[in-house]
């Protein structure tokens, strides 16, 4: 590493892997045999820890549920995590990174791996529209600021 890299902040990703893959279709095999439109609603959810000195695991589950008439077509959930090295950022700056920016990274595995899923229990794919977790990030940090 040259002297002018060395103190820039760097984000490294050391791994990317699917931590919790599940799907449940507690219809089946009836579902198959309706005409449904089923109602997508989709809960997003964020966990980081620190592994070592400036390395982090940040996991995002992504859950999303169809349901039809108050029944469940399918639910699928999946935990994206991945471990990233982290260096050079001030303090202050970590929790955005760890919440915003890293999320924003690791959400097209999950996307892709939750379409796959439901494809292969034969549904039509969900296809998750891009998530902005800076606007999540805010919203969050701005309700923790209101309760206090």
């Amino acid at each position: 590493m040259t002297e002018t890299t060395q103190n820039l902040p760097q984000l490294e990703v050391l791994r990317i892997y699917i931590k919790n893959l599940s799907l449940e279709v507690p219809a089946a095999p009836a579902i198959f045999q309706q005409d449904y439109r089923p109602e997508i609603s989709v809960d997003l959810n964020i966990n980081h820890a620190c592994l070592e000195t400036q390395v982090y695991e940040v996991a995002l589950t992504v859950t999303v549920t169809a349901t039809t008439e108050e029944k469940t077509v399918f639910l699928v959930e999946a935990q994206q995590a991945g471990i990233f090295q982290i260096t050079g950022f001030p303090e202050e700056q970590l929790d955005h990174i760890l919440e915003a920016y890293v999320p924003t990274v690791l959400f097209p595995y999950a996307r892709e791996a939750i379409s796959s899923l439901v494809t292969r229990a034969s549904f039509p794919p969900v296809i998750l529209a891009p998530m902005n977790f800076d606007a999540i990030y805010r919203q969050k940090k701005m309700a923790a600021n209101e309760k206090q």
